[in-house]
């Protein structure tokens, strides 16, 4: 097995983490695995701040535990469960995280999408079988309307590239409603899961993924904004000091990257936030990847949101925003960002629930409006970084006007998922996010500032600052004053992928 060259910290890390997945049966170094056994539930987290190389070590573990033969969970199929039979999932707690992830070469996916598995029809589940090794090719031709035996082959080239159940039957012709007659809540556990962004788990999700996994590594920033409602506490800072593995060295891109700098700089007790603006204001007259931004860009808007800390911010962003773009009072128009807040459905409507929740309309899930659906109160949505995201679903799409306590309701079926607009967000729902441009807006981190608060023993401002800037991948423009720029051309929807399978939901109704 070859690794690449690791940090005596990451080296340190990795040897733990060795270690226990021998003790349940998967030898990395031998590349070779035994069957589980029952045993008692063993939880790790390596934690360290932005750079310090958590991913490349959630990478790296991924491709050694395949590599000893350990199948890897994608969440849109399964095949049976076999006795000698070891697994793995790669989850984020979002859409965006999981496909961050994705676009590193690291096949993941999200919590939801393992608490809830499709169930295939059988035809179609023995080509999912062969697709994946499984089991023999089977005969189509005059078994299955419509399939022959080119389309199978085009349905191997697909998965055979991209490692896409749906997307590989797509290729054939088909649709999901084709061969996913619904979706279940998981019954069986699995072995191990890594899982991304651990600083945004809640206690249920934790107590979720251990009932699933016996074997759970989580990789977190201890620097992050801990979940609402959680005191400032993460999962993780429960955990036993030989549980916890940090990462302290700060491996930075071969070109330095000055939004890390800045990040990291934010650690100094004696920073006061008047002094790194400044540092931010010199980044930017050395490097072209931070922006000293004298006003908020409408055009950026419409692809990743304006990060701030006040909601009242956030609601005035918006309308500006919908302003500058002629967006009517009474309309969405295509092209307009939405960040879902829930799903409205009484349990009887459980299996329209999960059905949902699976392709990715979880609560936090970014999402552009496409246009109205078929039925009155449906809308056809794009779901940011849901590996299928096309999809159409009854909708209540709340904005919220300044000092209008009441919010208005463009579209509004009896049920089905909410919507508040996406624009801005506050930092906290932005966790788990990256973009490659990303605008964090100066005066609300000045008013946190000056507010004085504090959490878990940090200035909050620092936290909030931390991971706004750390959002970015590319660039980060630093906004000063409370303008908007006007937009350079009219919304727009055609910048957007589909996805492999492009999935249309099997029925548009509203029970």
């Amino acid at each position: 097995m070859n690794l690449p060259t690791l940090s005596h910290d990451q080296a340190e890390a990795w040897d733990a983490l060795a270690a226990v997945l021998e003790e349940s049966g998967i030898d990395l170094v031998a590349e070779e695995v035994t069957p589980a056994t029952q045993g008692k539930g063993r939880v790790m987290a390596v934690i360290g701040k932005a750079g310090s190389g958590k991913t490349l070590l959630l990478a790296e573990l991924t491709k050694a535990l395949k590599a000893a033969g350990v199948e890897i969970i994608s969440g849109d199929y399964e095949g049976r469960k076999r006795k000698e039979r070891r697994t793995v999932a790669i989850l984020a707690p979002t859409n965006k995280a999981a496909f961050v992830l994705r676009m590193r070469g690291v096949p993941a996916t999200t919590i939801h999408r393992i608490l809830y598995t499709p169930v295939y029809d059988p035809d179609y589940e023995r080509i999912a079988d062969w697709l994946v090794g499984a089991g023999e090719r089977p005969q189509v031709e005059g078994v299955i309307d419509g399939l022959t035996d080119a389309a199978l082959d085009r349905a191997k080239a697909f998965y055979e590239q991209h490692a896409s159940i749906p997307g590989a039957l797509a290729a054939a012709g088909l649709r999901g409603s084709d061969f996913i007659t619904g979706w279940k809540r998981r019954e069986e556990g699995l072995d191990i899961g890594l899982i991304d962004e651990a600083s945004m788990l809640d206690e249920r999700q934790f107590e979720d993924l251990r009932e699933i996994f016996p074997v759970l590594v989580l990789f977190g920033d201890p620097a992050q904004l801990a979940p609402v409602g959680q005191s400032g506490e993460m999962v993780f800072d429960k955990l036993a000091k030989s549980q916890r593995l940090e990462l302290s060295r700060i491996h930075r891109q071969s070109d330095d990257s000055p939004i890390l700098d800045l990040a990291h700089a934010l650690a100094d007790p004696q920073l006061e936030f008047a002094d790194f603006e400044r540092m931010v204001q010199d980044a930017a007259r050395r490097d072209e990847r931070v922006i000293w931004a004298e006003r908020v860009e409408s055009d950026l808007m419409a692809r990743s949101p304006v990060l701030v800390w006040r909601n009242v911010t956030r609601v005035k962003l918006i309308q500006a925003f919908r302003s500058a773009y002629g967006a009517p009072g009474d309309a969405l128009l295509p092209g307009e960002p939405l960040i879902c807040d829930g799903l409205e459905l009484p349990l009887k409507h459980r299996k329209k629930r999960i059905d949902l929740e699976a392709r990715g309309l979880i609560k936090g899930a970014q999402v552009v409006y496409l246009g109205p659906g078929r039925k009155p109160g449906f809308s056809r949505l794009h779901v940011v970084g849901a590996e299928d995201p096309r999809l159409s679903a009854a909708s209540i799409v709340k904005i919220e006007i300044p000092d209008v306590e009441e919010p208005f309701i463009p579209y509004a079926a009896r049920m089905g998922a909410t919507f508040l607009h996406g624009a801005a967000v506050t930092i906290h729902k932005a966790q788990g996010s990256q973009w490659p441009d990303v605008q964090v807006f100066g005066p609300d981190i000045n008013a946190a500032a000056w507010s004085g608060r504090s959490e878990a023993g940090v200035q909050l401002w620092k936290r909030l600052t931390y991971v706004a800037i750390t959002r970015a991948q590319e660039r980060l423009h630093w906004v000063v004053r409370p303008r908007l720029a006007r937009p350079s051309a009219p919304l727009g929807i055609d910048h957007l992928e589909t996805g492999p399978a492009a999935l249309e939901l099997a029925a548009e109704t509203e029970d």
